[in-house]
């Protein structure tokens, strides 16, 4: 090491030299010495080329044009070694010396400044807010667009690298991105279409206000849609019609082209499918399920068409069968890959079946009937690899809408047990699904229910009803409020328990109605068949009482208060427990309030409360 970095010394040595030609001849050999050679390139850092020299010559408008050239395509090469060189090169502040660097007049020096930010932006280690942070640099850059062929490539690939969110997407489009850029789609350089293309995607992905504007934007007398659609057709490359899928796609999913559109019904959905065939790179594989996964998540319509083109959902088992076993594989190479892309293939497929089986029971049927679904699927549950595991949860999530499953393939398979690991230590993402999945599991009609209880449920279902997170508060009453259903009266006092009555209270004054609504219809689940009623409202009728008045008094919309009037004509069911209400005038005047309320429901809900109360077991008459 140390005679490489001997010899690697004269070249920084010659940037110091008073002679600019000699300075200029020892940049060009140094460009020569680093082109392909890491050890090389990480000498030069090691030895202070770039903090000592490089940058500054690229800023000194007293330099040459040729050495202020060269030098930013020096920085180029050492930015294509490894994330070490760009760290190095970013702790230099290299990036602001080459965005002044794009204020010079020479084409040839602006390309080869843009060409380093490109290599520079597209690597992992850089923050895409280094684009942002002036205010002018996105306008200078919009600007540059019509320089040259290079210039639109490079800046193209900087954006698409560079916009991550709908903050990005928000300064790209008011700095007139959308006009800027739509053009580009019909140059006749392919990487400048296929990098503008990127553009789109990444701009239009959920972001209504781009997908919208996109409709409407035309080239040379034709609609981007349309352009998009050309982008399709199976005689372009993978890439193309990948990407011009994904930008169809946003605006499909955004409202900006209607579900049942030709584009996307004959074309787009197609199109993707034919992506996840085994003809196609694994890389493709995987972009082209997670892209038909998100085309057809939320309508009925698709999810059918999809499942019956092509034969996707055996397609997609396939998916499944990496890294192939070793003997079949030669080469190390392959191996290797299959080995990286196996994790990404497993969270694609079970995606695209989550989405496949939103809705429709056909297809969750045949989904589950595909070979060997459910232990993939328990597998998935607890993969190392957290992406992986969640979308196994949301797979598993989506089957578990079906009544017939969980009466068979769930409980043949006791998903309940994985499933209960997986929400002891999870990350919120994971704990919001795999809580929903338990409320399905918990309805019932489910033979998992009893099971799931004996593995302390409740503990683990009242301590979500206390999380911040709003998602898995709704969640942990709604599995309370399954759980309570038709529940022994041992499992009714353990959930009364385990809640705690000032908790019941921070659940009913919750902001959010969904939490409200959920925790009343715990309450009047908990509040069924006489001699729970009596039994419950024995140790905890006070509180209750005093929670139902609460709502009845407050500003709540109608559901809440027609709940609650159901609260309390259960109540009024009660043999004993009914006296709470008798001897409660307050509440009496409420009933009576709502008997003659505008509102029919409310009226009715009032009247049930008042035919229970004045029902006499007894006597067998009213």
């Amino acid at each position: 090491l140390q005679e490489v970095t001997a010899s690697s010394r004269h070249y920084v040595d010659r940037l110091f030299d008073l002679d600019p030609q000699k300075v200029l001849q020892g940049v060009i050999d140094m460009k020569n010495a680093v082109i392909g050679n890491n050890k090389q390139k990480a000498n030069l850092i090691v030895l202070g080329a770039v903090p000592s020299q490089l940058p500054g010559c690229c800023k000194q408008e007293s330099s040459s044009t040729e050495l202020r050239t060269e030098c930013a395509v020096v920085l180029g090469s050492l930015a294509m070694g490894t994330e070490n060189n760009v760290k190095s090169l970013l702790d230099c502040h290299i990036i602001p010396a080459l965005l002044q660097g794009l204020l010079s007049p020479d084409l040839k020096f602006i390309e080869a400044c843009l060409r380093c930010l490109r290599t520079i932006f597209i690597s992992p280690v850089t923050p895409e807010d280094l684009l942002y942070t002036d205010a002018t640099v996105i306008s200078h850059l919009m600007a540059l667009l019509s320089r040259s062929r290079y210039t639109q490539e490079y800046i193209c690939q900087i954006f698409s690298h560079c916009c991550k969110g709908p903050d990005h997407q928000t300064i790209l489009f008011n700095h007139g991105a959308v006009q800027s850029i739509a053009h580009l789609l019909v140059s006749a350089s392919y990487k400048v279409r296929m990098q503008a293309l990127k553009c789109f995607s990444v701009l239009a992905f959920e972001n209504p206000q781009v997908s919208m504007t996109l409709v409407n934007v035309s080239v040379d007398g034709e609609l981007l849609p349309q352009i998009f659609v050309k982008m399709l057709q199976r005689d372009k490359p993978i890439e193309m019609q990948l990407t011009s899928a994904k930008c169809l796609t946003s605006m499909c999913r955004a409202g900006a082209i209607r579900t049942d559109d030709p584009c996307i019904v004959l074309k787009t959905l197609p199109c993707l499918v034919r992506m996840c065939s085994k003809e196609r790179l694994l890389e493709e594989r995987v972009e082209g399920a997670e892209t038909l996964a998100y085309l057809i998540e939320t309508d009925v319509e698709l999810q059918r068409i999809a499942s019956i083109t092509d034969h996707l959902i055996v397609m997609l088992a396939d998916y499944f069968k990496y890294p192939s076993s070793v003997s079949a594989i030669t080469d190390i190479k392959r191996l290797d890959h299959d080995l990286k892309h196996a994790h990404e293939l497993r969270q694609a497929a079970f995606k695209l079946y989550a989405s496949l089986g939103a809705n429709d029971e056909d297809i969750r049927k045949k989904i589950i009937e595909t070979e060997n679904m459910m232990d993939r699927i328990v597998n998935g549950l607890s993969e190392s690899s957290i992406k992986v595991r969640l979308a196994a949860v949301r797979c598993l999530h989506s089957l578990s809408r079906s009544v017939q499953q969980l009466r068979t393939s769930f409980q043949d398979h006791a998903v309940w047990k994985p499933l209960m690991k997986v929400l002891q230590n999870a990350p919120n993402e994971i704990l919001v699904v795999a809580s929903s999945t338990l409320c399905n599991l918990l309805l019932e009609f489910s033979p998992s229910k009893e099971p799931i209880l004996e593995s302390g449920a409740i503990e683990l279902l009242c301590s979500l009803t206390q999380s911040e997170n709003l998602a898995l508060r709704v969640n942990g009453i709604w599995a309370l409020m399954n759980m309570a259903f038709q529940a022994e009266q041992k499992i009714k006092s353990d959930i009364l328990r385990g809640l705690s009555t000032e908790q019941l209270f921070q659940l009913l004054s919750d902001s959010d109605v969904n939490v409200l609504m959920k925790t009343l219809g715990l309450l009047r689940n908990l509040l069924s068949t006489r001699p729970h009623i009596d039994h419950i409202m024995s140790t905890h009728g006070k509180q209750i009482m005093q929670a139902v008045t609460l709502i009845l008094e407050g500003e709540h919309n109608i559901e809440v208060k027609e709940q609650t009037l159901c609260i309390l004509a259960n109540i009024a069911d009660g043999t004993t427990a009914k006296e709470l209400i008798m001897t409660n005038d307050d509440i009496l005047q409420k009933i009576k309030y709502y008997m003659s309320h505008s509102n029919a429901k409310l009226q009715l809900a009032a009247m049930f409360c008042i035919s229970n109360l004045i029902w006499n077991e007894e006597e067998g008459k009213k």
